[in-house]
């Protein structure tokens, strides 16, 4: 799976956001210097998960962004599909392969959607984040993308 750079901005903000565990808004500018990210880009970003239930923005001189929810109740999947849309596991184009292994695949495809959004939707935010000494969020592996890590001999580190 690969993530795009706007969704991996929606996902540091966030992230920054459930760090700060505070009622007081951030302001956007606040978020892009911290997560180095383009502000005018992160805006953007910021309206629309705001527009889909993830983020309050408030207007004015004290203004910014706080997460409507604890964090312990927004999911990965909530994120990457506010950015994205929904994950979707149709084939690109209609080939002129065999009718009956086209049904395989997509039947195949979308017990590999189902499960994928099943996983993203346990992930919470709120394990992801961990405090660090240098200011910046420290994104823990979850569990079951360890082990699977685990399997390829890719070695994932943290804390760092």
């Amino acid at each position: 799976m690969k993530l795009s750079r706007t969704v991996a901005y929606a996902l540091q903000a966030t992230l920054q956001l459930a760090e700060t565990d505070s009622s007081s808004p951030v302001p956007c500018s606040k978020l892009a210097a911290k997560g180095d990210m383009p502000e005018r880009f992160l805006l953007q970003v910021l309206r629309n998960l705001v527009t889909h239930g993830i983020l309050r923005s408030t207007r004015g001189v004290d203004g910014g962004y706080t997460l409507v929810r604890p964090a312990e109740q927004i999911s990965l999947l909530e994120i990457i599909e506010a950015i994205d849309g929904p994950m979707d596991s149709r084939l690109p184009i209609e080939s002129e392969v065999d009718s009956s292994f086209q049904e395989n695949l997509k039947e195949a495809l979308a017990n590999v959607t189902t499960a994928m959004r099943q996983q993203l939707a346990d992930i919470k935010i709120s394990k992801l984040v961990t405090k660090s000494t240098n200011g910046r969020p420290v994104i823990a592996p979850h569990p079951h993308i360890t082990s699977a890590m685990a399997d390829t001999g890719v070695v994932v580190r943290q804390g760092t």
